[in-house]
């Protein structure tokens, strides 16, 4: 698909705390996705890495039973309270991944997950952990295209938005070798904010940038286990 061009939804209103990640272009552009599937009363949700909700809430809307994982314990307050604000069921867990539901199978699972490359080659600490992902931007991408197939139903969907900067081929292939056909359903470029600004230079250097480049595509993976 080209670059999208239509006004995306906006994002249902949640609190914001400190350290946890707000919803922005990538959450909108998901809740696009997220809506045009096909969910309603009885469709099992994952929401891996919640942040603020924003997605959970989306779902829960739809009438979905909606699960909520995040491993920051702020994460997982600020879903909380805004689901309740929002008087939206959410169930909200705090854990790594899909250790937090180990053993249970879900229609649909969305993810925002942390994918901007940085220097050095683990997880950052506060703050940044909520978007720096090692050196190539995929130490929690390909941990979600391998936990995948485990965690969906027959004919159950992930969908998950990432930096093109990340390699969307190579989420693709993954997927795919992890028996789960996947495609990029939407694009959209939009400037660099504030984190890719900061780190152009070392971008550059590890060859994920071209010379002036100011720009960053998303890019929406949708994959659907047989």
């Amino acid at each position: 698909m080209g670059t999208v061009t239509v006004a995306l939804p906006q994002s249902p209103l949640v609190m914001k705390l400190p350290g946890v990640y707000p919803a922005q272009h990538d959450t909108r552009l998901l809740l696009r996705a997220l809506y045009r599937e096909d969910i309603g009363a009885g469709t099992e949700v994952l929401d891996l890495g919640s942040g603020g909700g924003a997605l959970a809430l989306g779902a829960a809307r739809r009438g979905a039973r909606v699960t909520a994982v995040d491993i920051s314990w702020r994460a997982v307050l600020a879903t909380q309270v805004n689901a309740w604000c929002a008087r939206q069921r959410v169930r909200v867990r705090h854990g790594d991944m899909t250790a937090a539901v180990r053993g249970r199978s879900f229609d649909l699972l969305l993810s925002n997950p942390p994918y901007v490359p940085a220097p050095g080659n683990g997880a950052s600490r506060g703050a940044a952990r909520a978007w720096d992902a090692g050196r190539d931007g995929r130490l929690l991408i390909d941990r979600i295209c391998d936990a995948a197939p485990g965690a969906l139903r027959p004919g159950g969907v992930l969908l998950m938005v990432h930096s093109g900067l990340c390699g969307a081929e190579r989420t693709l292939k993954r997927l795919a070798e992890a028996g789960l056909p996947a495609t990029v359903s939407d694009r959209m470029r939009i400037p660099f904010g504030p984190v890719l600004r900061s780190r152009q230079a070392w971008l550059r250097s590890q060859g994920l940038l071209d010379h002036g480049q100011d720009t960053e595509e998303l890019v929406i993976i949708r994959a659907q286990q047989p």
